[in-house]
């Protein structure tokens, strides 16, 4: 018996070494140049009046963070969180549910959400013939931030006739599908790679889509510095009672980050 149990601590001991590369910590951060489009808009199906928040934002640089974590415990899941901003600058008119443009005026608008990724996920294919894959779940929360200037505030639906600016802040809570894929050069430094995050429900629809090549600096021998150069896609499309969100976010991003 005791020749048996160190037969088999001696086979752990040595396929936990040999698979030492499953026990790795990644994290990044670098800039996505976004540029927004879309816009938001409203009827009032009592009165039929309609109001619309357009974007006009050209290209903004917006940061961004990530950190991986991956074990070799099956049962536990793997764990990815990411941080980015997003901002959007609209000009809006028309009568919306809490303000009202005045006539004849445009009202100038901001959008700025800040947007928390956490997701655990598994491994189907691990390195396998030099492809990843993995499959998992989202919860991505976001702070947004809501402000337009020079509009007539709104108390119970009757406008109060005075010029101010209104504002709004509200967290959203959206559970999204994770699947991502990683193919890597054989007996290079380069590795190519996409992600995606989506839902769609009754007509909505959400996602985050991303596709970048890399490069490991190998110079140093246990935490390897790599650089990412990528394009990544949001959209909402959001209609909730009166009003619909229909926006997107694109453009390139670049980073740097390291590889233990």
């Amino acid at each position: 018996m005791k020749r048996l149990l160190t037969t088999v601590a001696c086979t752990a001991l040595l396929t936990l070494t040999a698979n030492a590369d499953m026990l790795r910590l990644e994290g990044g951060a670098g800039a996505w140049m976004q540029e927004p489009s879309g816009e938001l808009s409203y009827t009032d199906k009592k009165t039929g009046a309609t109001a619309n928040d357009r974007s006009i934002s050209e290209e903004s640089t917006q940061g961004y963070v990530w950190i991986n974590i991956k074990h070799f415990v099956p049962i536990i899941p793997n764990f990815r969180f990411e941080y980015v901003g997003l901002e959007n600058k609209g000009k809006a008119s028309g009568s919306f549910e809490d303000f009202e443009v005045p006539i004849g005026t445009f009202s100038s608008t901001s959008l700025k959400m800040k947007q928390y990724d956490i997701i655990p996920y598994y491994n189907l294919l691990d390195n396998t013939f030099w492809t990843t894959l993995d499959l998992g779940i989202s919860l991505k929360i976001a702070d947004t931030d809501y402000e337009a200037s020079g509009v007539d505030i709104k108390y119970n639906g009757v406008t109060q006739g005075t010029t101010s600016s209104y504002s709004e802040s509200e967290t959203l809570y959206l559970p999204l599908v994770y699947l991502r894929t990683r193919v890597e050069i054989p007996n290079t430094n380069i590795g190519f790679e996409a992600d995606g995050k989506f839902i769609s429900y009754s007509g909505n629809s959400i996602y985050d889509i991303r596709a970048k090549v890399d490069y490991t600096l190998d110079f140093v021998p246990v935490i390897k510095p790599a650089i990412e150069v990528g394009y990544r896609m949001q959209r909402f499309n959001i209609e909730e009672d009166d009003a619909k969100l229909d926006l997107d976010f694109s453009g390139m991003y670049v980073g740097i980050y390291l590889r233990y």
